[in-house]
């Protein structure tokens, strides 16, 4: 049985109107020759590539299903557990749990323990894994070879899925290898670069906590993954939520100027003057005690976690769609005076109409550029948000939550710099890729660009 929460039905409806809009724009000259830029952009190919890889982690782990849990007498549980794609998947380190701290392919934990032996001896050391590197009886000499043998394997299973891939695309009667579109080849060689990583990270997690685990002896690098729908719903829902207010209000203000164009100006000046923190703060604490006076509404501690996202989304949305209808305005003043918009408004078309046809599209590669650029700007600041403790829930996988518990992990002796280091390679990775392929969009959609 299929289960779905607010910020999973979010998710398909941002996917299906991004295929839409996609389909949409492949239908029109105008909208296929920057494309046509973008893919001979190699660059642009690699970090899009890698976006949308994210963008699949993200898919997988919203489509959340009825799973009875496999026991470890060979019985399933009888109670059924929502769990998404994605955390099936990644069942071998979801439940590979340890007690405490242990470093990435560690075999032994990170602190010493006061340990019996058979014999009664009591030992100052430091206690093996339950599961990193329990399937070898000498790790101090077996290990190495181990991982490399795996590492091995891993990158064999990657190239065979990845040539797998290739013979499809052959079967569909597309050399992708022959396209005149310069970019595509590299992005079919960072496609290899996913794979064999994946194949990696498939054959070591069940036999290492590769990125090692945490206070409580989760495995970090679960963490790190599910932490990449928490990004791309804080990036791609509230610029959903703030494009309307920006291009609706900027159009207005710039093409009816008069009391009109006030209105809209006091309106973004006002909000821009007010500290976005503290109407983030002060909406979310509106938001607990919400919850905390309608327990019924939130059965779980699922659904609360999720709300809190879903609303965290809104108010970044309402907080920061100023700085893109500052921009719009300035350009539909500029555009309201030119020879085919006077010429259209003197042969009787509606002002809407002008709007709709003639101001709205030339003002897209605006919108288009800002989207990208604001989608990173939104996911590092919910890591700073995170940060502070007025971000997403504290039970929801982030990686401003995974840097927000690596405070005190730093200030101890020895330093547990793994989560820390995890979370930042994971949103460092997204984040300049996205960036990336925000210049690659800015060169195409520009008009005051020359190549």
């Amino acid at each position: 049985m299929l289960t779905l929460l607010w910020t999973d039905i979010a998710i398909f409806g941002l996917v299906i109107g991004a295929v839409v809009a996609v389909w949409r724009s492949s239908k029109k000259e105008h909208l296929r020759r920057p494309w046509a830029k973008i893919f001979n952009n190699r660059m642009g190919v690699v970090s899009l590539t890698i976006v949308l890889f994210f963008l699949l982690v993200g898919v997988l782990d919203s489509v959340r299903l009825q799973h009875y849990e496999k026991l470890p007498d060979g019985d399933y549980s009888e109670h059924a557990k929502a769990l998404s794609v994605l955390d099936i998947i990644l069942t071998p380190i979801r439940l590979q749990v340890e007690k405490t701290y242990s470093e990435p392919f560690a075999h032994t934990a990170y602190a010493k323990e006061m340990n019996v032996d058979e014999a009664g001896v009591t030992q100052w050391l430091y206690p093996r894994l339950l599961y990193g590197g329990a399937h070898l009886n000498n790790p101090k000499s077996d290990k190495q070879a181990d991982i490399l043998l795996k590492i091995g394997k891993g990158l064999a299973h990657g190239l065979l899925a990845w040539l797998g891939f290739i013979f499809l695309l052959r079967l569909t009667k597309r050399n992708l290898f022959k396209t005149k579109l310069k970019g595509v080849n590299s992005g079919l060689l960072t496609l290899l670069v996913i794979f064999c990583v994946v194949g990696m990270i498939a054959s070591l997690g069940s036999f290492y906590h590769i990125l090692g685990t945490d206070k409580v002896g989760e495995d970090v690098l679960y963490q790190a993954i599910k932490s990449i729908r928490t990004g791309l719903v804080i990036g791609g829902l509230t610029t959903i939520v703030m494009l309307p207010i920006a291009i609706g209000l900027g159009l207005m203000a710039g093409f009816f100027r008069g009391w009109v164009d006030d209105v809209i100006q006091y309106l973004y000046t006002t909000l821009s003057s007010i500290p976005g923190v503290l109407l983030i703060a002060a909406a979310i604490l509106m938001a607990q005690v919400y919850m905390a006076n309608n327990p019924a509404l939130f059965t779980t501690l699922e659904d609360r976690a999720d709300m809190r996202l879903l609303l965290l989304c809104f108010i970044l949305g309402i907080t920061s769609w100023t700085g893109l209808c500052r921009l719009l305005r300035a350009e539909t003043l500029k555009i309201r005076e030119m020879d085919y918009v006077v010429a259209a408004c003197a042969l009787g078309v509606g002002r809407f109409q002008l709007l709709k046809r003639h101001v709205l599209p030339n003002v897209m590669h605006l919108v288009m550029i800002t989207i990208v650029l604001d989608f990173s700007g939104l996911v590092l600041a919910e890591a700073v948000l995170s940060y502070i403790n007025i971000g997403v829930d504290p039970s929801t996988y982030s990686w401003g939550n995974m840097i927000n518990t690596s405070r005190l992990e730093m200030a101890r002796e020895p330093i547990v710099w793994w989560s820390l280091t995890a979370a930042f390679v994971f949103m460092f990775t997204l984040v300049l890729a996205a960036n990336l392929f925000a210049d690659a969009v800015r060169d195409a959609f520009d008009p005051r660009y020359i190549e």
